[in-house]
C-alpha cells in the first residue's frame, strides 16, 4: 500500500514543516536484570529524539503529509480537518492545521491524559471527549466529519500519514550514512512501523515492540490478518489501538517486521531509566524500544548497528525520579 517512493515524495511535501531530528550515539544499553550480560551490546547504537519533534511526537510527520496532500490535489475544505486521537496524533493535527490555516476539531476518549487534552486546547483545536477508547473517539470523529465535510484524519491507517510517518527513516538512513542494520520502535496502530519499514526496505530491518496488554502487531502476525484485542496497560494513552492498520499489516508482512513483547513492569522501568541515564523524560509508550533492549526481548547479533527510536514526550514526568 505504500512504498520508498511514496515517503519520498512526504518527504518533499514536508520540507521545513517539521524538525530534522537528532540522532544521539550512546553505549550499550545495559540490561535491567543486574546478573544479565549487556542484552543492548551492539557495535553501534543511537538514540532517534524523535520526541523532541514539533508537539512531542512523530505524528506531526503524518499530519502535514496528509493536510498538505489534500491541499495541493484541492480536497481540503473550508470546514478544515477531523481527527480521532488518544492525543499525540490529535496535537499533531491540530498543529499542522493551524499552520496551514484551516480549523481542527479532534476526537478523544475520556481517558485521555489532562496534559493532552490540555495541549489540543492551547493549539486552538475544538477538542470532543467521547467513550473510553479510541474506537469510540474514532465512530464519533466519522460521523462528524461525513456530516460536516471536514477532511478525515485517520491516527495510522491512511497512506500519506503513514508515509509521512516514515519520513522518520529517511533522516535515520542520511544521519547513519546509510550504516544501520535495525530499528526498534514502538507500536500501536502501527502507522510509524510502517512508514519506516517502507523507507528502510531493502536496507534495514525494523523491530517493532509492543506492550503485552496491547499486542496489535504480534496477533495480527498470528493470526494473518489484523485483528480486535483487547487494550489495557499504562501505555493505552499513546498505545491504546486495538487493531493494527491494514497498511501497517501490509508493510510488516512485505518486509519482515519482527514483533517483540514487554510487560507493563518493563516499560516502567525502561522510562525510568531513559531519564536517569540521558535526562529524556518519554512516554511509558515510547519506551516500549529501551525496554525490549532492557529486558532481553530484543538481543542484538554481534556487530549489528542498532538505532532506537523515542517517538513521543507528552508526559507527565513528576513521577520520574530525580
Amino acid at each position: 500500500m505504500i512504498a520508498r517512493r511514496d515517503v519520498e515524495a512526504a518527504g518533499d511535501r514536508v520540507a521545513g514543516r517539521i524538525r530534522r531530528t537528532p540522532l544521539l550515539a550512546i553505549e550499550a544499553i545495559p540490561a535491567a536484570a543486574p546478573d544479565d550480560d549487556l542484552v543492548g551490546s551492539a557495535e553501534q547504537m543511537w538514540l532517534k529524539l524523535e520526541h523532541t519533534q514539533h508537539t512531542g511526537s512523530f505524528k506531526t510527520r503524518g499530519a502535514f503529509s496528509r493536510i498538505l496532500a489534500a491541499q495541493a490535489s484541492g480536497r481540503l475544505p473550508e470546514t478544515g480537518v477531523v481527527a480521532a486521537s488518544g492525543g499525540n496524533a490529535g496535537l499533531a493535527f491540530a498543529h499542522a492545521a493551524g499552520r496551514v490555516g484551516v480549523p481542527a476539531e479532534v476526537f478523544v476518549p475520556e481517558t485521555a491524559p489532562a496534559v493532552k487534552v490540555a495541549g489540543l486546547l492551547a493549539l486552538g483545536a475544538a477538542v470532543v471527549q467521547v467513550g473510553t477508547r479510541y474506537a469510540d473517539a474514532y465512530e464519533a470523529a466519522t460521523k462528524h466529519a461525513a456530516d460536516t465535510g471536514a477532511l478525515f484524519c485517520h491516527a495510522y491507517d491512511q497512506p500519506d500519514v503513514c508515509a509521512g510517518q516514515g519520513t522518520l527513516g529517511l533522516e535515520i538512513l542520511e544521519q547513519t550514512g546509510g550504516e544501520v542494520d535495525t530499528v526498534l520502535l514502538a507500536v500501536g496502530g502501527g502507522g510509524l512501523m510502517a512508514g519506516v519499514a517502507a523507507a528502510l526496505e531493502g536496507h534495514a530491518r525494523v523491530v517493532g515492540v509492543e506492550p503485552v496488554t496491547a499486542p496489535t502487531l504480534e496477533r495480527a502476525l498470528h493470526a494473518g490478518r489484523p485483528v480486535e484485542v483487547q487494550v489495557s496497560g499504562i501505555a493505552a494513552d499513546s498505545l491504546g489501538a486495538s487493531r493494527l492498520g491494514d497498511i501497517a499489516y501490509d508493510v510488516a508482512t512485505r518486509t519482515g517486521v519482527l514483533s517483540v513483547l514487554v510487560t507493563d513492569e518493563a516499560l516502567v522501568e525502561a522510562r525510568r531509566f531513559v531519564w536517569s541515564e540521558y535526562r529524556l523524560a518519554v512516554e511509558h509508550g515510547t519506551a516500549a524500544a529501551v525496554a525490549a533492549l532492557r529486558t532481553g526481548a530484543y538481543r542484538p547479533s554481534p556487530g549489528e548497528r542498532v538505532v532506537v527510536v523515542l517517538c513521543g514526550a507528552n508526559t507527565d514526568p513528576s513521577d520520574l525520579a530525580s
